[in-house]
């Protein structure tokens, strides 16, 4: 029997799913992940530190010595690094380390996509002994700060002015305290892109890129601070701009030297024209891989990524006739999470095929940009688009969410954040 080996951090929500999928294929699985992790169906377990690459690595390959694998599968951003040397190692399909690696650092993959001439964002680095102001004003003016390697639009803030460049760097320095990340790295300054923003699932094989899904994101991104909620599939873009967004995604991923496993890109459309604001070596993130069903039986992404890790034909079925998206529920301010109420008279709405609060009662919640999880997912289907967006927002209104504003025990190493500017 054929076996595989998850690769994902404790946060993650989609163990269940690749296990589920695992079950149907009929492949065992192994998971190397930060804790125990309280699930049945599990082949083998190993604890790893996967901020420690090789060490984590290392791991993977001696338990790779007594219980063989067919694959190494990264499910989220921190397992790629290691996916790749463990794979790399053990002679299974992967990307070179390198190109995982500059995946998971913004100014990498600024760099290596400025090589590779692939539209995008013009950039700085902002160094701690730098000169935001000078700085940003090379940039222009609105700008976006990021820091190098959180996800899920944690830490990114626009900024406006000059004078604000600094506050904000310093804020995004705190967040980056509290995700246990060095407050002085750099960060990257990069120019505001308008217009409409759209996703590209994607899987590579042999550097060949062939896209799975394309979806809108309905809602507005304009920050300060860039909430995603809305994806919803098939994309309603002229299909001459699509053209060029597949174009400009397959160029973005040789030039980061991907060549093997999911994607997931994410572009910005300016009168026209697509420029790259984001390239991960995963699938979509959260479980918004539920989304999305391909071919008459309904095949899940999670199940496309396991059969291309193993190498059996994938046959890159089109994704299932209508539309469909997913909500990923905004959480409405700090605090403690008491309850989420109206999910009946959600779920009642139609298109709505169903509402996951993935985070338990008393689990302390921060919006963006300091969020470092979701409320939940809700997912819709229908004949369009539009009536997929449509559903999704009526439904929203139902749901009413208790938060108690209770500031959270943080460690004593770590600070507190700052208001910042708002």
């Amino acid at each position: 029997m054929a076996r595989v080996l998850l690769i994902l951090p404790t946060s993650s929500y989609r163990v269940a799913d690749f296990l589920e999928a695992a079950e149907g294929l009929g492949v065992e699985v192994a998971v190397a992940s930060e804790e125990q992790l309280p699930l049945s169906g599990l082949d083998r377990f190993l604890l790893v530190d996967l901020d420690k690459v090789q060490e984590a690595a290392e791991a993977v390959v001696a338990l790779a010595v007594t219980t063989p694998v067919d694959a190494v599968i990264p499910v989220d951003d921190r397992g790629v690094v290691v996916a790749a040397l463990a794979a790399e190692q053990l002679g299974l399909a992967h990307n070179p380390p390198w190109a995982a690696a500059a995946t998971r650092n913004k100014v990498s993959m600024r760099r290596a996509l400025e090589k590779a001439e692939v539209p995008q964002p013009t950039f700085r680095v902002l160094g701690p002994n730098d000169d935001p102001a000078a700085l940003a004003r090379e940039v222009g003016f609105p700008l976006v700060v990021k820091p190098l390697s959180l996800s899920g639009s944690r830490g990114v803030i626009r900024v406006d002015a000059p004078g604000d460049v600094a506050d904000v760097a310093e804020r995004v320095r705190q967040i980056n305290a509290v995700a246990c990340r060095d407050p002085s790295e750099p960060l990257l300054l990069e120019a505001f892109v308008p217009g409409p923003e759209l996703a590209v699932e994607g899987m590579l094989s042999g550097g060949r890129l062939d896209v799975l899904a394309i979806f809108d994101k309905p809602q507005p991104l304009e920050g300060p601070y860039f909430e995603e909620t809305i994806y919803v599939t098939p994309s309603r873009v002229h299909p001459e701009i699509i053209e060029e967004v597949v174009r400009i995604t397959a160029a973005a991923t040789a030039g980061l030297g991907l060549i093997e496993g999911p994607i997931h890109a994410e572009l910005r459309v300016t009168d026209g024209r697509p420029r790259v604001i984001e390239v991960a070596a995963r699938s979509i993130g959260g479980i918004c891989g539920r989304s999305l069903k391909f071919g008459l039986l309904g095949t899940s992404l999670e199940t496309l990524i396991l059969r291309h890790a193993l190498g059996r034909p994938v046959h890159h079925p089109d994704v299932d006739r209508g539309a469909s998206g997913v909500m990923m529920l905004p959480i409405p301010g700090p605090g403690v999470l008491r309850a989420v109420e109206g999910i009946e008279a959600a779920t009642a709405v139609a298109g709505i095929r169903s509402i996951e609060i993935t985070a338990p009662p008393g689990t302390y919640l921060r919006p963006v940009p300091d969020a470092d999880r979701y409320l939940g997912f809700m997912f819709a289907s229908g004949a369009t688009p539009e009536d997929v967006t449509a559903a999704l927002l009526e439904a929203h209104q139902h749901l009413r969410v208790d938060i108690a504003a209770t500031a959270p025990e943080l460690p004593e190493s770590l600070p507190s954040v700052a208001p910042g500017p708002s």
